[in-house]
Order: structure tokens, then C-alpha cells, then sequence
């Protein structure tokens, strides 16, 4: 019995070790920068600058089956697998387009040009500046998957149509978390806004 307590201990004291890890690293993570222009009750309106991001096309448009795969080959890429071995820090959030094909993003850091990336290995990786952007943007807690993104994506839109504010097609899911963290979660959608 004695043995069974000392091994639930140390699992404990490892879970508490990785989440702390996890906060800790969130903090020191370069973001995706944005401006609030405008809270709503439920979501709010907010500018992007120009950004650039490598990125993989994916050929299905299932959230759990592309985001496994996209990050894989996105993450292969930034822990090494490029010309020069050279390791890209992670940066936050992991954004990934919605539409019938799937693309995932990773931001490249701000130190990087695109000349000065690293070639990499897998030739499905393109490197892709995004430009500048309004968007409209709703938060949620939780894992995502494809019906909770579908479930949110209409509640952005039902708010949206509520306001009488004009949007394109263009919808991307932004994951904040590494898939061990539990707590604190956070996960958004957003949805380009026509230029006015």
C-alpha cells in the first residue's frame, strides 16, 4: 500500500511540475499581437499588422485529423528540420484557416525576415505574410473540435448580423495551449471583417 501512495505522489508531483511548466512557458511565448477596437458583450473587433507565418496546407478539413497532422510537420520544422538545424521558438497562437482545406499556422518570430528563414526540410511548408487585418473574434474555454468550432463560428455570425456588421469568408480557429495543459484554456474564432 505503502508503494501505491509513493507512485500517486510522484504523479501528482508531475502533473503539478507540467502545468506549471506550461504557465510558465505561455508567459515567455512571443504572441500574435493585436488592438481591441471594439468590446461587445460577447465578442470584440480587432486589428492585426502585417504577419509572417510558416504554414502547411492540409488536404482534409476535419479539426482533429489536420491539426495532429499540421502540427507535426510545423513543429518538425521549428525543433530542427530545416537547412541549417536550427531550432525557431515557439510562438502563440497556433492558427489554422476553416475552410474546405485546412492551413495551419505558426508564427514566425519577429527577429525573422523571410530571407533570413531557414529553407525546410518537408516542401510541403510555405512561408506566408499575412496582411494587415480586421477581424471579428469569440473566445471559448475547453478542448476544441469540429463541432464546438462549428457551434461558435454561428454564434459569431448570429453577432455579427445582429450589429449589421459586414464580414468576408474567411474564418481562421486560434489554439493558445499545448494539449497538456488543463487549465485556463483558450481558444478563439475569428472572421475577417470587410473593409470599410
Amino acid at each position: 500500500m505503502k508503494a501505491v501512495y509513493i507512485i500517486l505522489g510522484i504523479l501528482i508531483i508531475l502533473f503539478i511540475g507540467s502545468q506549471i511548466f506550461a504557465w510558465n512557458s505561455q508567459r515567455n511565448t512571443e504572441t500574435y499581437d493585436y488592438k481591441v477596437v471594439k468590446q461587445y458583450d460577447n465578442f470584440e473587433i480587432r486589428t492585426y499588422e502585417p504577419t509572417l507565418f510558416t504554414s502547411v496546407q492540409l488536404s482534409t478539413s476535419a479539426y482533429k485529423e489536420s491539426s495532429s497532422k499540421g502540427f507535426s510537420i510545423l513543429a518538425g520544422y521549428i525543433f530542427g528540420g530545416n537547412n541549417k538545424n536550427e531550432k525557431i521558438a515557439m510562438t502563440s497562437p497556433v492558427s489554422m484557416s476553416l475552410d474546405s482545406t485546412m492551413t495551419m499556422m505558426f508564427m514566425v518570430p519577429k527577429k525573422f525576415q523571410k530571407e533570413t528563414l531557414p529553407k525546410p526540410n518537408e516542401s510541403k511548408i510555405k512561408f506566408i505574410e499575412e496582411p494587415a487585418k480586421t477581424v471579428a473574434a469569440i473566445r471559448f474555454g475547453g478542448w476544441a473540435n469540429d463541432e464546438t468550432i462549428a457551434k461558435y463560428k454561428k454564434e459569431l455570425l448570429a453577432a455579427l448580423e445582429s450589429k449589421g456588421i459586414k464580414y468576408t469568408d474567411r474564418f481562421y480557429f486560434l489554439g493558445y495551449n499545448a494539449p497538456y495543459e488543463l487549465f485556463n484554456r483558450k481558444n478563439e474564432i475569428i472572421i475577417e471583417l470587410e473593409k470599410q
